[in-house]
């Protein structure tokens, strides 16, 4: 079935074609029809799936009959490098149709988001905390909304946002159509769904399932020579478009900077980083200036990067959820892709978990030729400290927005590509 079977108007079915859409898939599939009918939608379904475009298209759909130069359709994001993504899917899918969006969040300055605001933009893509300042302030006035998108609702729960969510709620008119959409369902989330939703259609796509397009491989090695383990790793990979996790902002920072020093096109997405220098690193990775990006979880969603080959977990996440997210990162768009895993001793259970999640044992694997046995070099007292904090620290939180509170094998493939060096 393709998407002409939905019947969009031919301003959007120009969208469909200029971004090569064939054919819907899944998670779109189920959930557009119920939207099109103005049906409130609960849908369960990864990352990498298509759920931005299944909302985007019947939202665009909807407006292009009505009210223009009011706000009619709200879409929550939990991190700016989401709310990004989404408003560029509604400005190419709806290039044809003169609607207007915006993105609203903070680490930026407020005087852009003031003046569209004001100038009646159909659609809002917004960052909870940044909205809450311009709803207090009387600048986003939405009392002719249609619909609104809680759009990753587990990960607004995660970073703290619900209380925000629900402050916005409040303000918003109670006949509306409303789509919440999530990878996983806690109980404070199933909680928020049954307050906002009415009668909805739930949509569930393997939401809890890795995609099937990527393979995973795990790395054994001890903590100490993970670093060489990963340069000897890219010397295989070559040209790949690599995304390499770590566990902190600082442990990102000084990683990217060594393969940077290396002579590779490494940059890091972190959330120490201002918005334009985040920015300028995501745009760079997505055009090819970069080919290795070395992220916090900060990446693990909102970024839509199909050419994506390889994601690499320098360290393992705390959490099933969170690999499932980092690897979802790959094998996009009908693609496959490779996720490879660094274990120590201390990853044991945390591994036994992910191969719960997958059903399935991950093959093991080791670098032929490289030194597995090498000892840690001798360091001072206070190096040693600060090694092994970097090491272990706890996770750090999801982006938090600077003066704001709203901002996650193909065996053989490394062998066909050539070792790049840094641009001079």
């Amino acid at each position: 079935m393709g998407f002409s079977s939905f019947n969009f108007d031919p301003k959007i079915s120009a969208g469909i074609r200029a971004l090569g859409y064939s054919k819907p898939t899944p998670i779109q599939l189920q959930s557009m029809a119920p939207i099109l009918q103005g049906r409130d939608v609960m849908g369960l379904a990864q990352t990498g799936t298509g759920k931005t475009a299944a909302f985007a298209l019947p939202i665009l759909q909807r407006l292009l009959t009505g009210s223009r130069n009011v706000t009619r359709a709200l879409i929550l994001a939990p991190t700016r490098e989401l709310a990004d993504q989404i408003q560029e899917a509604f400005r190419e899918l709806g290039r044809q149709t003169g609607l207007r969006s915006i993105t609203v969040y903070g680490g930026v300055g407020a005087g852009p988001q003031v003046s569209g605001l004001r100038s009646g933009v159909e659609i809002v893509v917004a960052c909870p905390g940044r909205l809450l300042d311009h709803l207090q302030h009387g600048v986003f006035k939405p009392s002719r909304l249609d619909v609104l998108v809680v759009d990753e609702a587990d990960r607004m729960f995660d970073m703290g946002f619900l209380p925000d969510i629900r402050k916005i709620l409040k303000q918003l008119p109670a006949h509306r159509q409303t789509l919440l959409f999530s990878a996983t369902m806690p109980d404070d989330i199933r909680k928020l769904a049954h307050e906002i939703l009415r009668q909805p259609v739930t949509v569930q796509v393997d939401h809890t399932v890795p995609l099937a397009t990527v393979s995973h491989a795990l790395y054994p090695v001890v903590e100490h020579l993970k670093a060489a383990l990963l340069t000897k790793l890219l010397e295989q990979a070559g040209g790949s478009t690599v995304l390499i996790f770590t566990r902190t902002k600082h442990r990102a920072k000084r990683l990217a900077q060594r393969l940077h020093d290396q002579g590779l096109d490494a940059t890091s997405l972190q959330g120490n980083l201002s918005q334009n220098r985040r920015k300028a690193a995501l745009e760079g990775f997505r055009d090819g200036k970069f080919n290795i990006m070395v992220a916090t979880d900060i990446a693990s969603r909102g970024i839509d990067i199909s050419q994506i080959t390889h994601v690499i977990n320098f360290d393992v996440p705390d959490t099933t959820e969170a690999y499932t997210h980092r690897i979802g990162r790959t094998g996009r768009a009908a693609k496959t892709g490779d996720a490879f895993t660094f274990v120590t001793h201390d990853d044991e259970a945390m591994v036994r978990d992910i191969e719960r999640a997958l059903g399935a044992r991950i093959e093991r694997r080791k670098i032929e030729g490289f030194d597995y046995a090498a000892r840690q070099p001798a360091v001072s007292a206070p190096a040693a400290r600060q090694s092994h904090h970097g090491a272990h620290a706890p996770r750090q939180p999801g982006p938090v927005e600077s003066g704001d509170k709203s901002a996650g094998g193909v065996h053989g493939r490394f062998s066909r590509f050539r070792f790049r060096k840094r641009r001079r």
